[in-house]
């Protein structure tokens, strides 16, 4: 199965560059469809007009950003030119604490293909 993801610009890059290895996204309905094999798209915002194609090679579960946080480094969940504060602030723009108490939270291990 493939899925289409938008990602916005230093995200995308960082997956490009080799840094990012780990994508994070709520646990909600269409995450949950995600398995080990599926392939996905990943689309530059805000254009769309960028992608680039990765397997999912693994499926990590948690009960919040923090959580998953202590478990990695973040030179695999983003670059090191943002500290894990920094981005659980912006993971926290999107996916507020209440939809994580919800959901869950997802890390997909990704290999570019």
């Amino acid at each position: 199965m493939e899925y289409k993801l938008k990602l916005q610009p230093k995200y995308y890059n960082f997956i490009l560059n080799g840094t990012k290895r780990i994508e994070i996204r709520l646990f909600d309905e269409k995450r949950q469809q995600i398995k080990i094999g599926d392939t996905i798209k990943f689309l530059k915002e805000p254009d769309l007009n960028e992608s680039f194609n990765v397997k999912v090679i693994g499926l990590l579960r948690y009960n919040n950003f923090e959580d998953m946080f202590k478990d990695f480094d973040i030179s695999i969940l983003s670059d090191k030119s943002l500290s894990k504060e920094e981005l659980i602030s912006e993971l926290e723009r999107f996916y507020t604490k209440e939809k994580q108490d919800k959901y869950g939270v997802l890390g997909i291990r990704i290999d570019l293909i």
